[in-house]
C-alpha cells in the first residue's frame, strides 16, 4: 500500500469521542478494574469506534471511569501487549495503525489453531454435551442478524468459536489465539461499516461445522471450517478484490487526527494537554 488518499470515504460515519463512549459506564468494584478497563478500550478499538492515531489520555480515562491511575495504566500496558496501542515516550498513547501484514498473519494463526480445535472437538467423547450451548448461540446469532445488530452478532460469533476450543478441551488456546486477532476484528468491523456483510453465510457455515463435530467427522469439520474462515490465499484475494476497503485502511492509518491542544494555565503561560480523540473515518 503506497498510494495516499487526500480525503476519507464520504460514506463512513464519524467516530464518537471517548467521553461519549464512556458516558454512563460504571465499573464493577467487585471485579478487577484493570481487566474491565482493558476490555472496554479493546472493544472500542476493535469495533473501530476509536480509530488509528487516536490519543488515549490515562488521566481522562481515569476521570471518566472514576478509577485510579494504576488500573488504567495496567489496562493500557495490556493493550500495548496485544498491539492495539502504541505508547510513545514524551508524547502519549495512541491507537495503533491497522496492520495488513498483521491481519494476514493473524488469519494464518487462527486458521491452523482452529483446525486443530474442531478436529479435536470431533474426536472428543464429550462433544454432545455442547449441543445445548451450540443451539442457544446459533439461535441468538440468528436473532442478532435478523435485528441487524452487528455488535451482538460479533460477540456471539466469538462466543461460538470459543466453544469449539472448549469442546476440544483446550480453552487456553482460545485465549492465546484471541490475543492475536485484533487486526482481524478491526477489518471485520470495517467491512460491516462499509456494508460488506455475509451473516447468512456465517450462520450456515457455523451449522456445518457443528454438524460435523457432533457427527465425529474430523475431516468434514476441518473442511467446513476452512470454507468458513478461508485460506490465506483467499484472504489476500478478498483484500485485493476490495480496493475501497484497502483505501479506507490506508486513510485511517495516514490521516492521523489531532490529539493535543494548547491551554492557558493560571499563570498565563501555555501548556500542551491531551484531549479526547475525535476522529472520523
Amino acid at each position: 500500500m503506497s498510494a495516499q488518499i487526500a480525503n476519507p470515504p464520504m460514506d463512513m460515519p464519524s467516530a464518537p469521542r471517548l467521553q461519549d463512549l464512556l458516558d454512563g459506564v460504571a465499573l464493577d468494584a467487585t471485579k478487577p478494574l484493570a481487566t474491565q478497563i482493558y476490555e472496554l478500550l479493546r472493544d472500542f478499538i476493535i469495533s473501530m469506534k476509536l480509530t488509528p492515531g487516536c490519543a488515549l489520555s490515562e488521566k481522562e480515562i481515569g476521570a471518566l471511569l472514576n478509577a485510579s491511575k494504576t488500573p488504567v495504566r495496567e489496562a493500557i500496558i495490556r493493550l500495548e501487549g496485544t498491539g492495539l496501542v502504541n505508547i510513545v515516550p514524551q508524547s502519549g498513547t495512541y491507537v495503533a495503525p491497522l496492520n495488513v501484514e498483521g491481519y494476514l498473519s493473524a488469519c494464518f494463526t487462527r486458521l491452523h489453531l482452529e483446525i486443530g480445535a474442531v478436529r479435536a472437538a470431533a474426536a472428543s467423547e464429550g462433544r454432545h454435551a455442547f449441543v445445548p450451548i451450540f443451539d442457544s448461540l446459533l439461535a441468538q446469532q440468528q436473532t442478532a442478524w435478523d435485528n441487524d445488530d452487528f455488535e451482538a452478532f460479533f460477540h456471539l460469533d466469538e462466543a461460538l468459536h470459543k466453544e469449539f476450543f472448549r469442546a476440544a478441551k483446550v480453552p487456553e488456546v482460545w485465549e492465546t489465539m484471541r490475543r492475536t486477532q485484533t487486526d482481524v476484528y478491526r477489518v471485520r468491523h470495517l467491512r460491516r461499516i462499509r456494508n460488506i456483510r455475509n451473516g447468512a453465510k456465517v450462520i450456515a457455515d457455523h451449522k456445518a461445522i457443528i454438524g460435523a463435530i457432533l457427527d465425529g467427522d474430523a475431516d468434514r469439520a476441518q473442511a467446513a471450517l476452512v470454507g468458513h474462515i478461508g485460506s490465506l490465499e483467499a484472504k489476500i484475494k478478498s483484500l485485493t478484490d476490495q480496493p475501497e476497503l484497502m483505501r479506507t485502511i490506508e486513510t485511517l492509518n495516514t490521516a492521523r487526527p489531532r490529539s493535543r491542544r494548547k491551554k492557558t494555565n493560571l499563570s498565563g503561560s501555555e501548556q500542551v494537554t491531551e484531549e479526547a480523540c475525535q476522529a472520523s473515518y
